[in-house]
């Protein structure tokens, strides 16, 4: 047999990656291989020291490049362009093109991250992989996602919270398995429904319940706060008055208790000592006057510090 003296060409997406690299050498004036070897060195000390031989095997097709090699060709010859182009959006170009000669289609997706980073893309009206993906993983195409399901809405737990419990049940049940469910709780059938209660968790007794425990939680932290501040209530009241940014109706209501003189003789002598003598009212007049504002509350099973976050008025000095 004879050996072909003929180049060894790139294919799939090895080829696409070197017609992107070629474009680019292209935009920038064709440099020599030896002269971009020479600016990547010359960059600065986050690029490698990749030879001529390394970008003219690169650019050629001859040899997959590292990745290395192809974010520091493409940095250098980003800036040379005639039109001078971005070197962080060229990197995060050429990305996806490296990766899926090594990963095939889904090296040349972005990852979630990279979403989160640069978008689906489409800027440009074209569409991309991403966004084609994003369009078709989106349960609207799919079903009528039921209005209720649209309500806004305190999450109960975090997304990561939330993606670690799918993780879980697609171990268990499998991904098909959770993803027709998941579709059919976005129709409309979810724990609560019935109830018209959104996601299922809008509960009127557990809302009077927490309601309850972050007020009671709050006056533990007011009693504490005043043993320890003996001018906390007055400062607060300064505070209070002088916050512009107050709900107009909670400053109406505190006015109109102001006008009870009995309750306001209770207010001023609030000390730690006081505290369970002095009426429910007053507790709730205290409270306001030092809170800002606490919750929405956290997952069950958190303490009070972290369930429970309040904003007072005037902040807690740090304890040293």
């Amino acid at each position: 047999m004879v050996a072909s003296n003929t180049p060894h060409r790139p294919e799939g997406p090895h080829q696409e990656l070197v017609e992107a690299l070629q474009e680019l050498h292209r935009a920038a004036g064709r440099p020599s291989f030896r002269k971009v070897s020479t600016l990547i060195q010359e960059y600065d000390d986050r690029l490698s020291a990749a030879s001529h031989e390394s970008v003219r095997k690169a650019v050629n097709g001859i040899r997959v490049p590292s990745w290395e090699t192809v974010h520091d060709i493409v940095v250098v010859l980003a800036e040379r362009c005639s039109l001078p182009r971005d070197a962080e959006s060229e990197v995060a170009r050429f990305l996806p093109l490296w990766r899926a000669i090594h990963e095939g289609e889904s090296g040349a997706l972005k990852s979630f991250q990279e979403l989160l980073n640069s978008g689906w893309g489409g800027e440009d009206g074209k569409w991309t992989p991403e966004l084609l993906m994003g369009a078709l993983l989106n349960p609207f195409t799919a079903i009528e996602i039921h209005p209720s399901l649209a309500a806004p809405h305190e999450p109960i737990v975090s997304e990561d919270e939330w993606v670690r419990l799918m993780v879980m049940q697609i171990e268990q049940q499998g991904a098909e398995h959770m993803l027709r469910l998941l579709l059919h709780m976005l129709k409309g059938d979810y724990v609560g429904a019935e109830q018209g209660s959104p996601y299922g968790y809008s509960n009127p007794d557990r809302e009077a319940m927490e309601a309850n425990a972050a007020f009671r939680y709050g006056c533990q932290e007011i009693v504490r706060r005043l043993g320890r501040e003996p001018n906390l209530l007055a400062e607060s009241i300064r505070a209070m008055r002088a916050d512009e940014t107050m709900d107009r109706d909670d400053r109406a209501e505190i006015l109109e208790s102001e006008s009870d003189l009995s309750l306001m003789r209770e207010v001023m002598i609030v000390t730690p000592d006081t505290w369970n003598e002095v009426s429910e009212e007053t507790h709730h007049m205290v409270f306001g006057y030092l809170i800002r504002r606490i919750g929405p509350p956290g997952p069950l099973g958190l303490p009070d510090a972290e369930r429970f976050p309040i904003v007072w008025r005037v902040p807690e000095p740090s304890a040293e």
